[in-house]
């Protein structure tokens, strides 16, 4: 049976993630409150913060400010986007 939350982002019950994304009290946060979804969503703001900010992901100070953004996303106001983004065109 999938492991079920009421999706913080998505204001409804939906399937959750399989397991906690980190080994921490804020991945334990986010397996509780998350839905794959959202997870999913995520994964593709990252994407877009990772090439917009040209972050190395291995960097204590770019992890630090993607931890900061998750945060921001799953249980703030959302994490603005980079003011120079601009989204691909279909």
């Amino acid at each position: 049976m999938a492991h079920m939350v009421f999706c913080v982002r998505n204001k409804k019950e939906m399937e959750g993630l399989d397991e906690p994304p980190f080994d921490s009290e804020f991945g334990q946060k986010i397996y509780k409150n998350v839905s794959k979804a959202a997870w999913g969503e995520w994964v593709e703001r990252q994407k877009m913060l990772l090439n917009e900010y040209r972050l190395q992901p291995w960097t204590p100070q770019a992890q630090q400010f993607l931890v900061e953004q998750m945060e921001e996303f799953f249980f703030g106001s959302g994490s603005a986007l980079p003011s120079e983004y601009m989204p691909p065109s279909q």
